[in-house]
């Protein structure tokens, strides 16, 4: 891939370039010195990844990087000295659009960082799989669903870390006239699912935006859960929002979604359980397999966190573990049959 670096500080700047230049897989697209440069810069030529820090002067990297996916929209992987220390500006930076985070690689004895950089190269080498998968956008006027309509099938898809670029993967990966509805909930922040859902938006020729309270799952529109409160159905049709169970440590819940759904909705459902760390949604996966619903769930090799997806596995709930760039189609095949 071609990597453009965005930061400040020439030693971690070096550093980072050493590192790229440490692989046969990657090479320099170009530096920014800061995120007002980086902005221009992917106006001018842009890379295949950028490298994002957070604390910069003139423009700092949330800015930079929400200015950047409303322009030109690029894969970015936040690389900054301490996450912990930047926890808002790293919520907020990955609302905008930003993938993922990765602590800053010392420099080891060699003075090259090579030694602590596993982590980083680790998640390049995850974002290149998933963003590959990825189709560029693609026009949804086809796709508006029919006034009133009924979904009599449901997708509902579950995700945590790694999870914006395997569901734009997933959702990009399948065709305007989809004839189920999907319901996704994505472990994060309730202030950044706007972020999200617009990046998805560009990515997907289906309709996506916040589930509200109330909403019916429509035909090929995707609903996405955006409070810090549960998402789950109220009655066979009906979505809203529940603060209970309040100990969940999740929340939104994917367990809980997946158990309404299975409790509530009537006809054809498939769950799918994407990339994340823990072990939220193989509980509720696991119910939905036993009430006879297909359900799938992400392989470990193209999982940026395989985590929620083992745990899946492990319990047996998923009737087909799947490579990411198979679950579109299958999905494709599964609601067509069932709505043929």
């Amino acid at each position: 891939m071609r990597i453009g670096i965005v930061n400040d500080m020439p030693i971690a700047v070096e550093l980072l370039r050493r590192i790229l230049a440490s692989t046969a897989e990657h090479q320099l697209a170009w530096i920014a010195r800061d995120g007002a440069e980086a902005v221009a810069l992917c106006q001018r030529d842009l890379p295949d990844l950028l490298l994002m820090d957070l604390n910069m002067p003139v423009m700092d990297g949330v800015e930079a990087t929400r200015r950047i996916m409303l322009a030109t929209p690029c894969p970015i992987l936040l690389v900054t000295a301490s996450i912990e220390d930047n926890v808002p500006g790293v919520y907020e930076a990955m609302g905008h659009g930003a993938l993922d985070a990765v602590d800053m690689p010392q420099a080891g004895v060699r003075g090259d960082g090579t030694g602590t950089a596993t982590a980083l190269l680790t998640k390049i080498t995850t974002i290149g799989k998933l963003v590959h998968e990825v189709p560029g956008k693609r026009t949804a006027t086809t796709a508006q669903p029919v006034a009133g309509a009924r979904a009599s099938s449901l997708v509902a898809i579950g995700a945590s870390a790694g999870g914006p670029a395997a569901l734009a993967a997933v959702l990009g990966g399948l065709p305007v006239d989809f004839p189920a509805a999907i319901v996704l909930v994505q472990h994060l922040d309730e202030q950044f699912v706007a972020g999200l859902v617009d990046w998805l938006g560009q990515h997907i020729a289906l309709p996506i935006r916040a589930a509200r309270e109330g909403d019916r799952p429509k035909p090929g529109t995707i609903l996405v859960a955006s409070t810090s409160d549960h998402l789950v159905f109220k009655s066979s049709q009906e979505l809203g929002y529940s603060q209970q169970p309040r100990q969940h440590i999740y929340r939104p819940s994917i367990d809980v979604f997946f158990e309404s759904a299975a409790r509530w909705w009537q006809d054809d459902l498939v769950g799918v359980l994407l990339t994340g760390m823990g072990r939220d949604g193989a509980a509720g996966l696991k119910t939905l397999r036993e009430r006879h619903h297909l359900t799938i769930a992400q392989d470990r090799a193209t999982s940026a966190v395989y985590g929620m997806p083992k745990a899946a596995a492990e319990l047996g709930a998923a009737a087909e573990i799947l490579p990411l760039d198979s679950i579109a189609s299958r999905l494709v095949e599964a609601c067509a049959r069932a709505n043929a």
